[in-house]
């Protein structure tokens, strides 16, 4: 990769399919992982703000950023759960690194694919931490384009291999059965939700519909069952009945985010919550019983994404999988802009005119 400041390192889509296959799905999963865990042990090193999220009745648009200190991240991210009835990616995103001190990019790249793969390393980080001890199956209630991910995840960390997928579309369902089978899961396709989490011990809900809608019901969850709330991500979009988070003891990535946007919307703003960056510095427990009920209200903070960007700017280097962007104009005098661009100007050529008449 070559240094000029001017020339940034871009990762398209193409060049992150051929990454993540050039490093493997699960190892990659992993590794992300383990750059989220890294940077929430150091959780008191980053600036922390809630997303800049513009809301219509359509969807929302999102910018989420973060720094260090040494570098600054951001995402920009939409969620419109329409777009799927006009053949279109519900989230789409796409992301930015810099040098704090130089202002400078250093990286740009599509995040669409890289969110789906950070967000499901943050579950299963999550679940390692909170899950009961030797979990084995899984129940996956939503099964769009996020439910791959999630169980190539848990696997990953956790060695979940049976998976019980339920969807209130039964294409969506068919579409994730095949594509984890193929893989070596072992599936079972369920007509409710309530037969999906029949046996499960963890329970995964990542849905897509900006309502307040009720996926877990108080008398679904039994003694000892983790949840992995995913697909409450935003002010009036939630998945788990409020006397399902009264029973339960709820961890958050960002209290202040996730108390607007997080199934604890429903909640009084005082209800208690522990901070999962504490459980993984070793300041608070996790799991603290065997018959607990825990649940990762999980909306996504800029962190994560920090960590999937600082993760790919790492190993982009190695693998060749980008192409360099000539973003940040660089004159040979740094006062001289406007001179850079005059002497870029093409020829300027007369026409002749033509000869006058007597």
């Amino acid at each position: 990769m070559s240094n000029p400041l001017n020339v940034v390192p871009f990762v398209s889509v193409d060049d992150m399919m051929k990454l993540v296959h050039a490093i493997g799905i699960e190892r990659m999963l992993s590794e992300i992982a383990a750059a989220i865990e890294e940077d929430f042990r150091r959780w008191p090193s980053f600036d922390k703000t809630p997303r800049i999220a513009s809301h219509s009745l359509d969807g929302v648009i999102e910018l989420m950023p973060t720094s260090d200190g040494t570098l600054y991240g951001f995402k920009y991210v939409n969620g419109h759960p329409r777009n799927m009835k006009a053949g279109l990616q519900t989230v789409t995103a796409f992301g930015l690194l810099s040098d704090v001190a130089t202002g400078y990019p250093v990286l740009l790249s599509e995040m669409t694919i890289l969110t789906a793969l950070r967000t499901a390393a943050m579950s299963a980080v999550a679940a390692k931490y909170l899950a009961p001890k030797n979990a084995a199956t899984m129940a996956l209630i939503g099964n769009g384009a996020q439910s791959e991910f999630q169980a190539f995840a848990f696997r990953a960390l956790l060695g979940i291999e049976s998976l019980r997928l339920y969807d209130i579309d039964p294409a969506a369902t068919e579409k994730c059965a095949r594509n984890l089978a193929r893989h070596g899961f072992r599936i079972t396709r369920c007509a409710s939700a309530t037969e999906a989490v029949e046996g499960a011990q963890i329970v995964t809900t990542v849905t897509a519909d900006k309502q307040q809608a009720t996926i877990l019901t108080d008398n679904m969850v039994g003694a000892g069952i983790h949840i992995n709330a995913v697909g409450g991500d935003c002010p009036g979009k939630t998945e788990i009945h409020p006397d399902v988070l009264r029973r339960s003891a709820i961890f958050v990535e960002y209290p202040p985010q996730t108390r607007v946007e997080g199934d604890i919307q429903q909640l009084p703003a005082d209800h208690p919550v522990e901070e999962l960056w504490q459980v993984i510095a070793g300041q608070k427990p996790g799991r603290t019983d065997p018959r607990q009920i825990t649940l990762f209200d999980s909306v996504g903070f800029a962190i994560e994404d920090f960590s999937a960007l600082r993760y790919v700017h790492a190993r982009i280097r190695e693998a060749g999988t980008y192409a360099e962007l000539d973003l940040i104009a660089d004159p040979d005098d740094p006062r001289d802009l406007f001179g850079m661009l005059m002497r870029a100007a093409p020829e300027i050529r007369v026409a002749p005119q033509p000869a006058a008449v007597a």
